[in-house]
């Protein structure tokens, strides 16, 4: 994949086409990058029916594999974002894939719940390096095609998401778990993409210096620090619905089905592509429109509207189930990038800390919803999971309140 080259060195004329246009290819090799980073993540949900099985766990036990992923992947990120704010460093993304590498191996030769706990905690590691800097990175060769751009990236982890299943399917859950070992190759894959994207983000950043020298800086309308912390607090209220649903489905959507219709582990592990394939197109479409008809229309319509589809759910047949499934994944996914977008314009200039509190936050709140909701399947039923969460999306009501982007100046 060919990265566009170098501006250094080009006339003034032509620093302004190169920094203003859409770098497709970079934009490419991230999102290519991501599907690699979450394809390994989605392994880990995917396990659960194996590995409940294997070491009598309990789905509060299961709940905590995945709080121990997601609370690593997710307090760690703004960390990292605030960090590369003041200092961005091109191939942390290489180093991050480092943790991934040893998380995916440990987790191949795991022969406790301990173990696995420790396993999934490195690939958390990881992950939290990985968001913040390659959303900036997303950022940077969007051309002002913010919302596609984050979508784009987006786009790569949800297909790595919806793949993982699969695969689980069709070589971990046959042959066992230490063919894990058998994808330690997409975290070498993927550092070899980062370093050639660290490599173009470096010329970038020199193109940035030699503009902002010879550029006065904009001044843009502050936005009062009250406001700000309301509607950051409104938008991550808006992710903890999405996430709280999400996480539902990543994590029990395969025993709801192997509950309610006696369906096999391959089988409930294809619906859950279904439904993770559905959230990987809602991200994309959810991109192209964001930019073009305002970014809270798309963040109104991706919660709110998937209300209908997750109230119905619980008390559908097989087929209507997964139909009802594949809807409420594809308008719930098409609300993250931008609401993402719709954060950054609100803190200019944050773009690492709003990348990591947002991914962050959106990791946590998967892992908390993960625990509690498998602590509700122990205390009652697994379908009582899905009848509770089936209200979240309601909470879309409070985008009523966001202001217009056109007001942010």
């Amino acid at each position: 994949m060919a990265l566009p080259p170098s501006p250094v060195l080009a006339p003034q004329s032509t620093f302004k086409h190169v920094a203003d246009r859409t770098a497709f290819p970079v934009l490419y090799a991230i999102a290519f990058s991501h599907l690699l980073n979450d394809t390994i993540q989605s392994l880990i949900p995917a396990l659960y029916p194996l590995v409940k099985e294997t070491y009598s766990l309990s789905f509060a036990e299961v709940g905590l594999i995945t709080l121990a992923f997601q609370m690593t992947a997710s307090i760690l990120q703004p960390v990292v974002g605030h960090l590369t704010d003041k200092r961005p460093r091109p191939f942390a993304l290489v180093g991050g894939m480092v943790f991934t590498l040893t998380g995916v191996l440990l987790l191949a030769y795991a022969g406790s719940f301990r173990s696995i706990m420790i396993a999934v905690a490195l690939v958390g590691v990881g992950s939290s390096i990985f968001h913040p800097e390659a959303s900036r990175m997303a950022f940077v060769a969007s051309g002002g095609k913010r919302a596609l751009a984050q979508s784009v990236f987006q786009l790569g982890g949800n297909a790595g998401a919806a793949l993982g299943p699969l695969l689980a399917a069709a070589i971990i859950v046959p042959f066992g778990q230490s063919k894990i070992s058998f994808f330690s190759f997409l975290p070498l894959l993927a550092m070899v993409v980062l370093w050639r994207v660290g490599k173009w983000y470096l010329r970038m950043m020199a193109l940035r210096t030699h503009r902002q020298a010879r550029q006065p800086a904009l001044q843009r309308k502050q936005i009062p620090k009250k406001k700000v912390v309301l509607v950051v607090s409104m938008l991550l209220l808006l992710i903890f619905s999405k996430q709280f649903y999400l996480a539902s489905m990543t994590s029990y959507f395969t025993f709801y089905l192997i509950d309610k219709f006696g369906v096999s582990i391959q089988t409930a592990q294809l619906y859950l592509f279904l439904f993770l394939f559905a959230a990987a197109v809602g991200t994309l479409f959810g991109g192209l429109l964001a930019d073009r008809v305002g970014y809270k229309n798309i963040i109104w319509l991706s919660i709110l509207g998937a209300a209908p589809f997750t109230l119905a759910l619980p008390y559908a047949d097989l087929f209507w189930t997964a139909v009802l499934a594949a809807s409420a994944g594809f308008i719930l996914a098409s609300a993250f990038s931008a609401i993402l977008v719709y954060a950054q314009l609100m803190i200019p200039g944050r773009v690492g800390l709003v990348s990591g509190l947002f991914f962050g936050f959106a990791f946590g709140m998967a892992g908390v919803g993960s625990a509690v909701l498998g602590r509700l399947a122990d205390a009652t039923s697994i379908s009582m999971v899905y009848t509770v969460c089936s209200f979240l999306p309601l909470i879309g009501l409070v985008c009523f309140w966001l202001p217009d982007q056109k007001r942010f100046g």
